[in-house]
């Protein structure tokens, strides 16, 4: 692990980097440069910690190997990500992986947003954007493993990343993720408490029902017809008596 004298060092350092770079694309840190000769030993570093990992089969024993490894590059992370400047940096990228796949969900946010406002990419091995990547597995997570991600994360990810071109396979997981947090924010919906918003249950049905809707449109096969059907019999059901009671009205 490094010591807190190392990752304050690598967070001057690679803020150091970033300023320097006066373009305003994403270009190389200057190798001849202090900041350019961290990032280099940081790189030989992240290459064998690659290589270890390709040395492990299991997906379960790789996770905390990363967990590990994504604390040695902590202080870079915050130097590249304050300097705010657009570099070509391997190690903020890779570090954007890892924290989606040790589950930090606000790190993989955080490291996103600042590489999608910058046009960074993706190393060559990853063979998707920034955008696709942040948006699709944080996605299949939630889908796989519901109320793993918080909703507000997830209506954030939308919003950086629903403009973006990438497959629209990938755009609907998300959608589909996020219809169904609202369909459990629905179902879990007490309207006897006191902090209970009005209509709250139907309000939050159909922002699920619009989710799920836009899932499918994307893609057919994503598996929310059911979902759909349910929610629209849900949703008629709770009309119903609003209907009923406005009608009796003069």
């Amino acid at each position: 692990m490094t010591s807190p004298f190392l990752r304050n060092r690598q967070r001057k350092l690679a803020a150091q980097a970033g300023q320097a770079n006066t373009a305003r694309k994403p270009t190389p840190i200057d190798e001849k440069s202090e900041a350019g000769q961290e990032y280099a030993g940081l790189k030989v570093r992240l290459h064998d910690q690659l290589r270890q990992l390709q040395d492990v089969e299991s997906h379960e024993k790789r996770v905390p190997m990363k967990a590990q490894f994504a604390k040695d590059y902590a202080g870079w992370v915050d130097g590249v990500i304050e300097a705010d400047q657009p570099v070509e940096d391997e190690i903020v990228m890779t570090s954007l992986v890892w924290a989606i796949d040790t589950g930090d969900f606000q790190q993989a946010v955080r490291i996103g947003e600042f590489a999608l406002r910058h046009g960074m990419s993706m190393p060559d091995r990853y063979k998707r954007s920034v955008a696709c990547f942040l948006r699709e597995d944080i996605a299949e997570i939630e889908n796989k493993t519901p109320g793993t991600v918080e909703l507000p994360l997830l209506t954030r990810i939308e919003a950086l990343t629903d403009d973006a071109d990438m497959p629209d396979p990938a755009k609907a997981k998300l959608h589909k993720a996020i219809g169904r947090a609202w369909r459990a924010k629905a179902e879990a919906f007490d309207a006897t408490a006191e902090s209970a918003p009005a209509g709250g249950e139907v309000a939050y049905l159909h922002e699920a029902l619009a989710q799920l809707r836009r899932a499918l449109e994307l893609d057919e096969n994503v598996g929310v017809k059911k979902d759909i059907d349910q929610l629209d019999r849900r949703f008629a059901k709770l009309q119903k008596p609003a209907e009923d009671t406005g009608g009796g009205q003069n």
